[in-house]
């Protein structure tokens, strides 16, 4: 019968951690803490608008959307502005792979660029489909709703929030436990694939995405009738919510050499750990931020453990 024992025998010793049942533990303990911790009011508004209106010089929730090339600007900038909402916190499971890369300065860069390549291949058919979904129907979509549930109800708002969240959660933690061969790993054999899936979760993101700016441009797209704008809207909402991460990954790709490329090549082991650990701690964080705290949240259930400043 096959088991966890017939999972771990995909892998080379070598290529796992020793205490891979430690790996996992802690790395739910953080996810679950974040989700404790992690303020909404605090990240959307002090940050993601302050960004925002910095950036477009006017009141970005006050200011309505006018034309098709405010819509492409509003919909990269408010894209940046969320880059540290709790939807793409899940992003962050795609910067070990970069991590270990070996050579000169422009090959790490060119060994950086691809994952990068990979994540937009599979990202951007997703956000495109959606928003040229939306450029046709989207007056009729949940998200298009704005009025508010009743205590111990859900809209149709957040049952999408909670089934596509929910979705995306558990596959990336399902991903991070097969990085430690606990479980089969469907894309093993096909690095490529993982990071293409990967993207395809990072796209899904805008289905369910409740985020204020996001449903600001939602309606416009919604409201404007053309497909061919809201694929591109939501195309670059997408790029700009991965700009910030990109830039990152390709720093620490091209300049992380010296001690730290040498202790994570030393062993193949190590990258195995921390590609797992950020899976596991982004996909236990938006399961339970997204699905159970989401629910608590809307009396559905009785309680989940929130931290003071929170409110």
């Amino acid at each position: 019968m096959a088991g966890i024992g017939t999972a771990v025998r995909e892998s080379p010793p070598e290529v796992l951690p020793r205490r891979r049942w430690l790996v996992v533990a802690l790395a739910a303990l953080t996810g679950f803490l974040l989700t404790v911790a992690w303020s909404a009011a605090f990240v959307d508004s002090t940050i993601g608008d302050n960004v925002a209106d910095t950036l477009l010089g006017h009141d970005a929730k006050a200011t309505p959307i006018s034309g098709v090339a405010a819509g492409v600007v509003f919909a990269f900038v408010s894209g940046l502005a969320g880059t540290f909402t709790a939807c793409n916190i899940a992003a962050f499971g795609a910067v070990a792979p970069m991590l270990g890369t070996t050579g000169g300065r422009w090959a790490r860069l060119r060994a950086s660029l691809a994952p990068l390549g990979l994540l937009a291949a599979g990202m951007v058919p997703v956000a495109a489909v959606y928003g040229a979904l939306v450029g046709v129907i989207g007056t009729r979509m949940p998200q298009f709703d704005t009025a508010q549930a009743q205590a111990g109800t859900l809209n149709g708002r957040a049952v999408q929030s909670l089934v596509v969240f929910g979705v995306i959660g558990l596959a990336m933690l399902y991903l991070g436990l097969a990085a430690l061969g606990l479980v089969p790993d469907p894309f093993r054999r096909r690095p490529a694939a993982r990071t293409v899936f990967l993207g395809v979760l990072i796209g899904g993101f805008l289905v369910g995405r409740p985020f204020p700016l996001f449903r600001q441009l939602f309606r416009d797209a919604a409201e404007s009738g053309n497909p061919l704008y809201g694929a591109a809207a939501f195309v670059l909402q997408s790029v700009g919510n991965i700009a910030v991460m990109a830039v990152l990954f390709l720093l620490l790709g091209t300049l992380a050499g010296g001690p730290l490329r040498r202790w994570l090549t030393a062993k193949p082991s190590r990258t195995a750990a921390i590609t797992a650990a950020t899976l596991i701690a982004a996909g236990v964080f938006t399961f339970l931020y997204w699905d159970v705290r989401l629910l608590a949240g809307r009396g559905v259930l009785p309680w989940y453990p929130i931290a003071p400043w929170v409110g």
